[in-house]
């Protein structure tokens, strides 16, 4: 995983279709203290080809430790609480951000914070859809007998409003199903897309990916240690790997920041009005 700062432009990028989805709903950000510096994502792609690769081929390498499912199950968990953890992030960065800003900065970062509560409620549209059809599925929503008493209620007779109840029951149960499986892969695209974008946070400020990211990469670190490794490699190899996202992340946020400075003149001091 490259961290949150990876950027989603007019490039031939994951999430590119996803991406206009959600910018056709919260709108384009302002270009005002925006830089699309090419060094910066050409060094975000490479360090995601090299972690997707570092993934691959440690899995092809060496056996799972929990079979299959397990392992594919551990990732969308790990996916979920990736996107907690940038949930809970970007809320304190853009927070921090409001707080120590000058009354002028505070009125714009609050301006363009529709942009990442938008992302969210997308987002949770997801989850919804999948309750929903899934709750129809069941039958607690609407079921058998509440068709059968809504079509005597317009005085048909019981061998048509069996028949219609049928047909009603069976079309209902086809579009839930549809729904649930379209919910379902939305929601994956939806939570791939708030994780590489910080819930969008570089449209409140182009900094804050880049000071967000660390937290995401030490926190799944973290989570890894304690849920226990996906294969069975040997220590240094496990541990090699499992270091080498977090401290690469840190270091190309770090290198980020001072590219920023440098060449474009974007700090944090200047970003806060002071």
């Amino acid at each position: 995983m490259s961290g949150s700062s990876a950027r989603f432009g007019n490039r031939a990028a994951p999430g590119g279709a996803l991406r206009a989805f959600f910018r056709s709903w919260t709108g384009d950000a302002s270009e005002a203290e925006s830089v699309e510096d090419n060094l910066i994502f050409g060094m975000q792609l490479a360090r995601t080809i090299l972690g997707l690769a570092a993934a691959v081929w440690l899995v092809a390498a060496y056996p799972l430790s929990g079979g299959g499912q397990k392992f594919i199950l551990g990732k969308l968990l790990e996916l979920a609480f990736s996107c907690g953890i940038l949930a809970v992030g970007s809320i304190v960065g853009i927070a921090a951000f409001l707080i120590a800003s000058t009354p002028d900065r505070r009125r714009d970062f609050a301006g363009r914070l529709r942009r990442p509560v938008s992302a969210a409620l997308l987002l949770a549209a997801g989850p919804l859809g999948i309750w929903l059809s899934v709750e129809t599925l069941k039958g607690n929503l609407i079921s058998d007998k509440d068709l059968k008493d809504f079509f005597s209620g317009l005085g048909l007779p019981e061998i048509i409003c069996f028949v219609l109840s049928f047909f009603a029951l069976a079309i209902g149960w086809l579009a839930a199903l549809a729904v649930l499986l379209g919910s379902s892969v939305y929601t994956l695209l939806a939570t791939y897309f708030c994780v590489f974008t910080c819930f969008m946070a570089r449209d409140v400020h182009q900094l804050l990916p880049a000071l967000i990211s660390p937290l995401l990469v030490w926190s799944l670190f973290a989570f890894q240690l304690f849920n226990g490794p996906d294969v069975a490699a040997p220590p240094e190899v496990l541990y090699t790997f499992m270091l080498g996202g977090p401290l690469s992340v840190t270091a190309l946020s770090v290198w980020e920041v001072r590219r920023l400075r440098v060449h474009h003149a974007i700090t944090l001091r200047r970003a806060l009005g002071h």
